[in-house]
């Protein structure tokens, strides 16, 4: 009867293992999941009370969150290397529904205004900083090279395989792949997305989903490695850089440009002040002369004859 028992409870052990090992989040490897009694599997990010949606991908500004987390509360291992913007990775404040703050601050009071990329847009500032609205990144330009620049594609299997790429793997529908241009060794890709629908990913979720796959640190749990294929043969992405275009123009832009021209007005003007100044002095000295030689010939011709 023992022996009839301990195969039995090895089953149920063997059966519960496996329906653990199969609750897991396909989009967030960072996701905590768990089964309850009715066999349903929840996954929540660790150390963050929400809930992720493992159908579609998660929202930049929970994963950047995530990242921030130490490392003995999270379940998986990260790598040292870390994605970042210009200004390096931070630890964001996020909305109930994933998307950024308009107003980021650090530990140290320092505060910006970003976009929904989660970039910043403003020069930084004091808890005093308002930023009035979160502005809606609408376009990202990725670019990238890939190895064997000698070894061209034909374009259209290029934007082919990438548009296959973006809609398989981030769910992003191809209407938001507004251009892709293929210059050997160089692809530019223009995502444009003016408005988001609640059923659509973002893009610059998407994005980020992509600059982690490319620096290999996948945010996937499974088929975390990024592999392309053109027409058969693999596309190696060697360097990659992304760039956001707001809808409005980032203010700090504006005032290094209004800096820039009171620059050039100011050396301008001076230099005009300076070219003039010469051309008067230049005048007066010419009169001055004329004149001293006008003066001599008045002179001798007035002086008398001595015959």
């Amino acid at each position: 009867m023992e022996p009839l028992f301990g195969v039995v409870l090895g089953l149920v052990l063997a059966v519960a293992s496996a329906a653990n090992d199969s609750c897991t989040c396909a989009t967030n490897k960072w996701a905590v999941c768990a089964q309850d009694g009715h066999g349903n599997c929840s996954c929540r990010l660790a150390g963050l009370d929400h809930l992720v949606d493992c159908s579609t991908l998660t929202s930049k500004c929970f994963l950047m969150k995530a990242e921030m987390l130490p490392l003995k509360e999270k379940r998986l291992w990260r790598p040292p290397q870390a994605v970042s913007d210009s200004d390096g990775l931070y630890n964001p404040e996020c909305e109930d529904s994933g998307v950024f703050k308009a107003r980021q601050c650090n530990q140290s009071s320092t505060c910006w205004c970003v976009n929904t990329a989660g970039v910043r847009r403003t020069e930084k500032g004091g808890r005093s900083l308002s930023c009035r609205e979160l502005v809606r990144t609408r376009w990202i330009y990725i670019e990238l090279t890939h190895k064997g620049g000698s070894d061209a594609f034909h374009a259209p299997d290029v934007t082919k395989a990438l548009t296959e790429l973006f809609e398989s793997r981030y769910k992003l529908r191809p209407k938001y792949i507004t251009a892709i241009k293929y210059d050997p060794p160089l692809i530019q890709i223009r995502l444009q997305q003016n408005k988001k629908p609640r059923w659509d990913v973002d893009i610059a979720d998407v994005a980020y989903y992509f600059e982690k796959d490319v620096n290999n640190d996948s945010v996937f749990h499974s088929n975390s490695e990024l592999t392309v294929s053109v027409n058969g043969g693999p596309l190696a992405i060697e360097k990659l850089w992304i760039y956001y275009v707001d809808e409005k123009a980032p203010e700090f832009c504006m005032r290094q440009l209004a800096a820039g021209i009171t620059a050039v007005v100011t050396v301008v003007l001076l230099t005009a002040g300076v070219g003039i100044a010469v051309l008067l002095i230049l005048r007066w000295l010419r009169t001055r002369t004329y004149k001293k030689f006008e003066c001599k010939e008045m002179r001798e011709i007035k002086a008398p004859s001595l015959e």
